[in-house]
This record gives C-alpha cells, structure tokens and sequence, in this order.
C-alpha cells in the first residue's frame, strides 16, 4: 500500500525566518511583502522535494499561552518582531486560503501544541496504515516529536539551507532517543525560551545523566534510593539536582510539546486540491509574484508513479533557493 505523506508547517517559524533572511520587497502600492515571499520560496521547495498528498500550517494565536500563564518570564528575553513582520502573517494566510491549504491556530497554545496534536492524530492507523509526516520549522523544539513515522525538517542559515531529521539524525547529534530531548531541556533549560532547567547543569551532564538514567523520574528515583549507579554522580551535582527538582520537573512541562490541544482536525480537509490553481494564480498576481505563477504546478500536479517511487530523504541537506 502507498505511503501517504502530509507536509506540517510551523507557520510562525518559518515567516519570521523569511522575514529576516530577504530584503525588504514591496508591492507597486508599497505593501511589504518579503516574509510572504520567502514563506512561498520554502513552501515550492518542500512541495518539490516531498511531493505531499497532504498539507497543513500551524500559527501561533497572539494570545498568552497556557505557558505564559503558569510563567511570566516565558520567552521574557525574547525581541519583539518589527511591526512589518507580524503585519505580513494576515497575507500569508491569505495565500494559504487561495491555495486552499489548512491552517490551524488556538487561543491558549503554540504552533507546536498543535503540530503536536495533528502528528498524535495523523498517525493513528485508522486514518492511514502507513504515513510519513514532515515538520518544516526552524525551531530545534521540534526535534522531540521525531518518531518511526515523522522527520523534521529544520531550516538553517535564513532559508537556504535545511537539515532533515530522522531519530538516528537525533541520535548523532545529542547521543539520545528524540523524546528524551524534553528530559534534556529539562536539566539543561533552554535560554532561547527563558526556561530556567537547573542552574549549573549544562549540555553534557543533562546528556550524559539523560543517557544514564533514561528519564527525569529514573533519575530522581535512583538518587532518592541511593542506588549504586547513582556514585556516578559528582557531589556537586547531586546537590544541584536535589535542590532544584521542582525546576526540573515545572521546566519539563514548559518544554514538553502538548499532543491534546482540543482542535477539529480531519487529515481528509487538508488534502492538496488541483481545483485551487485558479485561485493561486489570481492570489499570486495580486502580490506581484509573478515568477512564481508559472511554478504552480510544482504545487499541484499529480504525482507520476515514477515520483511515487522516488525517495524523498534523498535531500538531507538541501538548499531551497
């Protein structure tokens, strides 16, 4: 049976990258318009090398988050984006609609919530008995979600150059399982995010204590119990671990992807649809991109059997421009 696959963009992630990585460009009426322009690049280049029967795009709902709730220093340090960028994540929308591609949001959650929760839904056999999902984001939190079934996609320098992650990618980088990244982050914390982890613990202990003991609640067991594996452990970092546990375990829920965010997801609506070529096209005038019209049918063309056969893990390091 044929593999289907379905492209999730972490929308916020990757408009903010555009942004920053293209020269101001506008329309003749003087709209700003490069973060569009640069979410489309990566969006050609992704359709092209993946070929997805489906795909979806997860915003950011300019609301505080559960996070944000629990912890008013989440992402406290965190530069506000120029007016221009957040100004052109509407228009983006706007071409998501024309091409008729799902885009998801909620008040009280992040795009990874929700890209958390349509991997979790998307992979149920009931859907599909066999799927492959792919993340494209720019954002290393990702990496938790790498499972049998689902890569990431992760863009480096701008929008150029992108890295694809598999678990045994994750494995050469970090020396362990992907969903022990939230253990990780944990111990670690996470400046990028303000999450605190515990103070004096850095990437290699968390690493290796991670690698030793296989979870935060192994860890402290073992400590608590005063098992043998545990003299390991340096004096000073047994301290630090005691003294600050419920960091630990509060930096956990703040870096652990929720997989429950209450959407109405139905994989069937997200499916790529020639019927929407129409409207692209007028869409893409309206914003002037008019190199990009005749590339529509990188979008959507049906996949030739040869395509079908070809296999997509083949780009591990890519340039999309």
């Amino acid at each position: 049976m044929e593999k289907k696959k379905i492209i999730i963009i972490d929308g916020n992630a990757i408009v903010h990258r555009a942004y920053h990585a293209l020269p101001k460009l506008t329309t003749k009426s003087g709209k700003v318009v490069n973060a569009v322009y640069g979410f489309l690049l990566i969006l050609w280049r992704v359709f092209k090398d993946f070929k997805p029967d489906f795909a979806i795009v997860a915003f950011d709902f300019p609301a505080p988050t559960f996070r944000d709730k629990i912890y008013k220093e989440y992402k406290a340090k965190r530069k506000k984006a120029p007016d221009e960028l957040y100004e052109q994540i509407p228009e983006v929308k706007k071409v998501l609609r024309a091409f008729g591609i799902k885009f998801f949001e909620l008040k009280g959650y992040e795009a990874d919530d929700l890209i958390g929760t349509i991997v979790k839904l998307a992979e149920k056999k009931q859907i599909f008995p066999k799927i492959e999902v792919i993340i494209t984001t720019g954002d290393l939190d990702a990496l938790q979600l790498i499972d049998n079934q689902t890569k990431v996609l992760l863009l480096k320098r701008g929008i150029k150059e992108a890295v694809l992650y598999d678990k045994e990618e994750v494995k050469k980088r970090y020396q362990i399982e992907p969903e022990q990244l939230i253990d990780f982050k944990a111990l670690r914390g996470d400046p990028s995010d303000n999450i605190p982890g515990i103070s004096g613990i850095g990437e290699k202990t968390a690493i290796n204590l991670v690698k030793q003991f296989g979870s935060l609640e192994n860890l402290y067991k073992a400590i608590e119990e005063n098992r043998d594996i545990t003299k390991k452990i340096s004096p000073r970092v047994r301290e630090q671990l005691m003294r600050s546990k419920e960091e630990a375990f509060f930096s956990r829920k703040l870096v652990e992807i929720r997989k429950d965010a209450p959407i109405n997801f139905n994989l069937q609506e997200c499916r790529i649809d020639k019927e929407n070529l129409s409207k692209a096209k007028k869409i893409l005038e309206e914003f002037e991109f008019f190199s990009l019209i005749k590339r529509l049918p990188e979008i959507f063309n049906s996949k030739t059997e040869e395509e079908q056969l070809s296999n997509s893990q083949e780009s591990i390091q890519q340039k999309l421009v």
